[in-house]
């Protein structure tokens, strides 16, 4: 009986531990997704949140005589089944009545956690596989701030979304608001930064 016991013994402290150690894996697991799924955070080492927006990013043309340089930004922090990125710029103080969208990136791979200023005009660095919508200048890529002169300044809100999908499908000649629809038909979690320019 003391053998037995003894053996009974055994096997119920090695279930035990292999328990415990199912428990560990499983908490180990957790945390990892909770510091993946983090608080998404977008910058910009060129735009500080609220500030005015320098010459280089102002559009060129429209009466505005600015570089239109795509400023570089970065994020960290998406949700941890996050399959792709997407990037936009609209000001929705443009008086049209829809605001006006300045930049629309789609596409970008769930590695890639920055954009390098320039990303958004001819021969710019995008990643691999990604695309550029049209905007409301009429054209793809990045297409600076140039509000009517007299107005208030203007909000420029950069928002980047992670996605559930690896790509979104959309036409070429796609709209601005097209691609808008399909960012947030498949939107996990978004971060934006908010920066002025008035003239």
């Amino acid at each position: 009986m003391t053998g037995t016991h003894s053996v009974l013994s055994s096997r119920r402290w090695a279930g035990m531990a292999l328990a415990l150690a199912g428990a560990a894996l499983a908490m180990a697991r957790v945390h990892d997704a909770a510091a993946a799924d983090g608080v998404f955070r977008l910058k910009s080492p060129v735009i500080a949140p609220n500030s005015t927006l320098s010459n280089d990013q102002v559009y060129s043309g429209f009466g505005c005589s600015g570089r239109n340089i795509s400023p570089a930004l970065s994020w960290k922090g998406a949700p941890h089944d996050t399959r792709s990125f997407a990037l936009t710029v609209y000001d929705p103080d443009a008086p049209t009545g829809s605001g006006w969208w300045h930049w629309v990136v789609y596409n970008i791979p769930a590695d890639v956690s920055e954009l390098p200023a320039g990303a958004g005009n001819p021969g710019g660095n995008l990643p691999a596989g990604a695309l550029q919508g049209h905007t409301d200048f009429g054209t793809a890529g990045f297409g600076g701030p140039c509000p009517p002169t007299g107005d208030k300044p203007h909000r420029y809100i950069f928002t980047v979304y992670a996605l559930k999908v690896e790509k979104i499908s959309v036409p070429d000649e796609a709209s601005a608001a097209m691609v808008g629809f399909m960012i947030h038909a498949n939107a996990l979690a978004k971060a934006s930064l908010t920066a002025l320019y008035g003239r």
